[in-house]
């Protein structure tokens, strides 16, 4: 009898599995369908603007009397909004092939929004990549993902680890500077304990994983090392299969110090000289702080550095003209 019921447990767990995946394909068909739809409804009305030729009053004209017609036949999905919506669409991408069977239309709604090529290329290859739900993309947009990546590494190498032409090489391709923790639910204030952030983090660990990026596993938090008697405690602990080294953070909830970047030297020296496996690359120290001197860190660090990094960290997401002030500023834009 314990016997049927084990084979009863496995056949049900079986079917239910073969059914949630079917409806998973239903359900990505359906998506697919939706989307090539709409892309041939945006290029059948740019046809009809006069040719394609940009008339702006007649083409507003043209949706309006579309969607009167149209509408209470098919209901709001056909609202005049929606069809604008698919002839933007089709302007931002003119050709089917070049669509992703990987990314919905609550995706594609808001990468029509992005008018920089190199920007919503990246940020198409990464969701795919990355298997970002709509939400996650959103809030990757939000948070300015492209533009912290520009400020810390080359355009071409970011789009090019975005696309897999190529594994990062270094910490800076990967590690964002600033980071954006508002998912942490912590107030802007003046002073909380380094403790309070930590916790934080744990609470949140699967949303800082998608903020630090790809590749990252968790390892340890306070991880113990113990020195002629002295014992220390690093605060957090990851591995990165793309890099195939460890990343250890520090937190420092107030301004960097020179200090602050010594003893996470050493941390770094440890783990190369003790944990670290011969075919693995030297380990990474970030210093996720909450201000910092960036001359301070260049005359703190040695010329050659490729380890050590110091990332300020935000409560709060960034406005787009925050970052352009930024990359102007960097010359990057």
């Amino acid at each position: 009898m314990k016997k049927d019921l084990t084979n009863i447990q496995t056949l049900v767990s079986d079917i239910k599995a073969l059914i949630d995946n079917a409806k998973q394909k239903v359900v990505h068909t359906v998506d697919n369908q939706r989307v090539t739809l709409y892309w041939h409804i945006g290029k059948r009305i740019f046809e009809d603007e006069q040719g394609g030729e940009e008339r702006a009053e007649y083409g507003k004209q043209l949706i309006k009397n579309l969607s009167e017609e149209i509408e209470p036949l098919y209901g709001s999905g056909y609202s005049y909004r929606q069809l604008y919506l698919f002839l933007q669409f089709y302007k931002t991408f003119p050709k089917v092939n070049t669509l992703c069977s990987q990314l919905n239309w609550s995706q594609y709604k808001l990468l029509i929004r992005i008018k920089d090529e190199d920007k919503r290329e990246f940020y198409i290859a990464e969701s795919v990549k990355n298997h970002w739900s709509k939400r996650e993309l959103e809030r990757q947009i939000n948070s300015s993902l492209f533009e912290r990546l520009l400020l810390s590494s080359d355009k071409k190498d970011v789009l090019a680890v975005a696309r897999k032409e190529k594994l990062p090489s270094h910490p800076s391709e990967i590690i964002k500077d600033p980071m954006c923790l508002e998912f942490l639910g912590l107030e802007q204030k003046s002073n909380y304990y380094e403790k309070d952030l930590e916790q934080a983090i744990i609470d949140n660990l699967q949303k800082f994983l998608l903020e630090l990026g790809n590749g990252f596993s968790f390892v340890a938090r306070q991880k113990r090392i113990h020195l002629d008697g002295d014992d220390f405690f690093i605060d957090l602990v990851f591995y990165n299969r793309l890099l195939q080294c460890f990343v250890i953070f520090e937190i420092k909830t107030q301004k960097l110090t020179h200090q602050d970047m010594g003893q996470l030297q050493m941390y770094v020296n440890f783990y190369d000289r003790v944990e670290k496996l011969e075919r693995e690359n030297p380990t990474i120290g970030v210093l996720l702080c909450a201000d910092k001197n960036d001359a301070v860190v260049k005359y703190t660090l040695p010329k050659d550095n490729e380890t050590i990094l110091a990332s300020q960290y935000q409560l709060y997401l960034p406005s787009e003209q925050e970052f352009k002030k930024l990359l102007k500023e960097e010359k990057l834009i």
